[in-house]
């Protein structure tokens, strides 16, 4: 129930955001019923009906008799129609759907102890006891369905990279593998490595990076970071100097002089809440990983805006490539050059930032993305 709380409180802060209906961009092929099925996600589903899925909790609240409008289930169909100009939507429960917010004795379970699926995560420890000292039954109570999330992180993990952004001699003063057991010359996952210098157990997490690219900001050439490229994760199994860690999980192959880090708190990340930042950001695509020049749907790409220009996990940017340069041969100037307009090619979410890069992921594209090109809050 606790997820259910704090979606809900997610979305209304989305809905109390001031759109007009005018800003909202249909989707022209949009769909006039649609029925959930599961492994959907709200951005999905608001994908079949809006040229961006983040307004979706504001086409919800053009129709306030519809109930819990953030709560979507399997087996849902939800109908859609332009009436006089403004978006109508509504939804038709389906036929297994049960509206577990209810508390149990509205759904007729007569019983002093309900259990809920989550009580335990939460750290419940008190049940009551009946006049001999014994635990009494409980029910037990589990949702029947899951609400559908925005984009839950399994939807796209296989699409996000580990890479980290690091300041400048960060990533030289980390602790870094010596040798691999088993007189092997590199290692992989199940692999056991010795690393210098871990002399304490304040993390027991680690991973393995190598040296990567420098970002430089594309129009003074000021540096930005330090790319750390992500190679395994690794184990603390024993302190020392050397330390003797295990791989449980390899990229590529572990080599002597790979460094390592502590796990980043904000690598968990269990759903992404897309919307636009508040606030005007113009960045540029400095590169594509795992690519050279041009983009692809779910390419990660490195943006040259970060955490200190506003940008957070979940933010949504359209993406516009950059016009070409063209010659007039009918100027009366000789080679005169002309600008052709930016056009929308698509449009990418924000994963993972740092104090001056960050990663998205391109969600949409309309048209061939170039490094070098823009995005922009919508």
């Amino acid at each position: 129930m606790a997820f259910r709380k704090l979606s809900g409180l997610l979305l209304t802060a989305f809905i109390s955001m001031t759109v007009c209906a005018d800003e909202l961009q249909i989707n022209p092929d949009y769909p006039e019923h649609y029925t959930v099925v599961r492994g959907d996600t709200l951005w999905d589903i608001s994908g079949k009906f809006l040229h961006h899925p983040s307004y979706w909790p504001q086409l919800w609240s053009y129709n306030s008799q519809i109930r819990n409008p953030d709560l979507i289930y399997p087996g849902d169909t939800i109908h859609f129609a332009m009436v006089d100009g403004r978006p109508q939507i509504s939804l038709t429960r389906g036929e297994n759907f049960v509206d577990s917010s209810q508390p149990a004795g509205d759904l007729n379970i007569q019983s002093t102890c309900v259990l809920h699926e989550d009580d335990a995560k939460r750290g419940r420890a008190s049940f009551p006891v009946d006049a001999d000292g014994k635990v009494t039954p409980c029910i037990r109570e589990s949702d029947l369905n899951q609400a559908i999330k925005l984009i839950p992180n399994s939807k796209i993990s296989q699409y996000l990279t580990r890479l980290r952004v690091v300041g400048a001699g960060e990533l030289g003063a980390a602790p870094y593998v010596v040798d691999v057991a088993g007189e092997h010359l590199v290692a992989g996952g199940g692999d056991k490595v010795y690393v210098r210098s871990i002399l304490n157990t304040h993390n027991s997490t680690y991973t393995i990076y190598r040296p990567g690219q420098v970002y430089k900001n594309p129009d003074t050439g000021d540096i930005l970071g330090y790319e750390a490229q992500y190679i395994a994760d690794a184990i603390l199994k024993k302190v020392g100097d050397p330390a003797t860690l295990t791989v449980p999980k390899s990229a590529s192959e572990v080599r002597f002089g790979d460094r390592l880090l502590p796990n980043l708190e904000a690598d968990v990340v269990l759903n992404y809440f897309p919307r636009p930042p508040k606030t005007k950001i113009v960045a540029t695509i400095l590169s594509v990983v795992d690519g050279v020049n041009q983009v692809g749907l779910y390419n990660t790409v490195s943006l040259d805006k970060g955490s200190k220009d506003g940008l957070q996990v979940g933010h949504e940017l359209d993406i516009y490539k950059r016009g070409a340069l063209v010659v007039d041969k009918l100027s009366p100037v000789k080679n005169e050059l002309v600008k052709l307009p930016d056009e929308e090619a698509g449009m990418l979410m924000v994963y993972r930032t740092f104090d001056r890069v960050s990663y998205a992921l391109v969600m949409r594209a309309t048209l061939p993305i170039h490094v070098s090109d823009k995005a922009q809050t919508p």
